[in-house]
């Protein structure tokens, strides 16, 4: 093991949550102003996730007053709180860039059906 990842071992964060671009996530954020801390939630969906490592960071996009807005979040930092996924997008593109130039109902991400009674190993015939 070399040092760098022994240095980044020890800021990585144990609990990963799995989404993907395309989905919708809430994002909880610790915002400290002055002594105070509070939890600021960021919606929106996922566009881009990039890096591996500490370095790891994702993009998500909302709609706040008729105006696109965008954050990126490190993935592993201290100041995220928690990170839920509201729902699973269909799509076919690890970057999703074009939804930038889309207005309305076009840029809607496709929700993913979830796919019930599926086991392994059956066969209706």
């Amino acid at each position: 093991m070399d040092l760098v990842s022994a240095v980044e071992g020890k800021y990585l964060k144990e609990k990963k949550v799995d989404f993907k671009p395309g989905d919708t996530v809430k994002v909880h954020v610790r915002i400290k102003e002055g002594d105070k801390e509070r939890i600021q939630i960021f919606e929106g969906a996922v566009i881009q996730k990039r890096g591996k490592g500490v370095s790891q960071t994702f993009t998500v996009r909302k709609l706040s007053s008729g105006v696109g807005v965008e954050r990126v979040f490190p993935m592993h930092s201290p100041f995220l709180a928690n990170i839920e996924v509201i729902k699973e997008g269909k799509v076919k593109r690890a970057k999703l860039f074009y939804l930038r130039k889309m207005r309305g109902k076009a840029a809607k991400i496709e929700e993913m059906e979830k796919e019930e009674g599926k086991e392994g190993g059956e066969n209706k015939e």
